[in-house]
């Protein structure tokens, strides 16, 4: 669906009739039975904080290699470790290596006050993603909303053409 909204269907998306009555939001949802998961979106966060224009650029590229960070691809790499190949990929894309680490790396030391959750920097980032994702029902990918309400008849599948008969019907 990335693909074929992000690509195919954005020319049509920033072109009337639609242009001026149509926004289009990106976001991302942890799927909390794949740990990685929250790895992969950890660095979407750090990615956005860090160059919001290079997002999608960057998602699109993590699509791309998403096999890289399935559970069976990740299961014996340290969490940092991780972090470290995410932000490799954030850099082919022109986003700061090692500024994209900084967000995301764990440290192994208790924090200040003797935590031991301590997180990284983008966890903040991350619980509200999670926090606007469960106030609207959001739990499988990829899921749509219109104006605010969930759309369940539309498709990953979708094709460009599926998409415009659809936009056709919906925006007025």
């Amino acid at each position: 669906m990335f693909n074929t909204v992000f690509t195919n269907l954005k020319p049509t998306l920033t072109s009337p009739p639609y242009a001026d009555r149509l926004v289009t939001i990106f976001r991302q949802q942890i799927q909390p039975w794949h740990p990685s998961s929250t790895l992969v979106h950890e660095a979407g966060a750090a990615v956005l904080r860090l160059a919001p224009d290079k997002f999608l650029d960057f998602s699109k590229e993590l699509f791309e290699q998403q096999t890289a960070y399935f559970d069976v691809n990740v299961v014996n790499e340290t969490r940092n470790a991780t972090y470290a190949r995410l932000a490799k990929l954030a850099a082919r894309v022109g986003v700061d290596e090692k500024a994209v680490y900084q967000l995301l790396v764990i440290s192994d030391k208790p924090g200040p006050d003797g935590s031991l959750n301590t997180g990284n920097e983008v966890t903040n980032d991350v619980k509200l993603m999670v926090k606007a994702n469960r106030l609207v029902g959001v739990h499988v990918t990829p899921t749509v909303l219109f104006n605010g309400i969930m759309e369940n008849n539309i498709s990953s599948g979708w094709t460009k053409e599926q998409w415009e008969e659809w936009l056709s019907k919906n925006i007025v």
